[in-house]
């Protein structure tokens, strides 16, 4: 099934796409996308990823994102650490990776991150490494006002029409992200303990100007694992592998050479 197609988890069809050969040795890089991100949305980046390790590499879009099956609304406030304890390892098992290497963006690499710090109590197959890339451990005022100007955005401007062109269902898709942030309870949400069990290697990257989320966000990560090494990008908002994308790769490529 290494290609392009749709995998079948938890009753929902999941698209996916691969680069580079089919992994004979169960390693690969798993892309976990955005809030409001898909497989097509990650654009030239797998390929160019693929092309600085030598590793192949998967991109899913999880239920409701991209051409995927769409998601059971209204999300409950905790469904990061549901993609990460009951998604996130049937998709590494359909494809028989033993030995992955999670790289996830924004949502996607709070998910990778819940992930690395529960898989011994999961009975998944252990992490090589984790990328984290923006990622959020507890909401702050100035990211939850960034996600309240993308949602007047959506009501007054073309921005579903061109969501349309990478989701079935952009109005979907947008509510199932917007929703779940912008709920009064979940200005309570703090995921940092799951780094405490994290004891993969762990490269944490985010831009020094990320709306989304101020350096406190990547600070939690180098006070709680001892094996992180982290990296803040100038010139940089809230997309470093598409905004920096020439200096996210090679510091990828250095530590994926030293821990896959």
């Amino acid at each position: 099934m290494w290609g392009a197609g749709f995998v079948e988890v938890s009753c929902k069809r999941l698209e996916y796409r691969c680069w580079g050969p089919e992994p004979d040795d169960g390693r690969a890089i798993v892309l976990l996308h955005e809030g409001l991100g898909c497989v097509a949305l990650w654009r030239d980046f797998p390929q160019r990823l693929q092309e600085a390790t030598g590793l192949p590499v998967l991109a899913y879009s999880r239920a409701g994102y991209g051409q995927s099956d769409p998601d059971d609304l209204p999300r409950p406030l905790n469904w990061m650490t549901r993609e990460a304890v009951e998604v996130l390892p049937q998709v590494l098992a359909s494809f028989g990776l033993s030995q992955p290497i999670l790289l996830g963006h924004s949502d996607g690499a709070t998910i990778a991150a819940i992930y690395a710090g529960r898989q011994s109590l999961l009975g998944a197959p252990p992490l090589l490494a984790a990328v984290l890339m923006a990622p959020h451990f507890f909401t702050e005022e100035m990211g939850l006002a960034e996600i309240a100007r993308a949602g007047e955005a959506f009501r007054t401007s073309d921005m579903a029409a061109r969501m349309a062109k990478y989701h079935r269902d952009p109005e979907a898709t947008f509510r199932g992200w917007a929703d779940a942030w912008l709920d009064p309870e979940f200005r309570e949400w703090n995921v940092e303990h799951a780094l405490d069990g994290v004891t993969c290697p762990v490269l944490a990257i985010q831009g020094r100007e990320d709306q989304y989320g101020t350096l406190a966000q990547i600070e939690v990560v180098s006070r709680r694992v001892a094996t992180a090494q982290t990296m803040v990008l100038d010139a940089c908002q809230h997309v470093p592998h598409l905004e920096q994308s020439e200096a996210v790769l090679e510091i990828i490529g250095q530590f994926m050479q030293k821990n896959a």
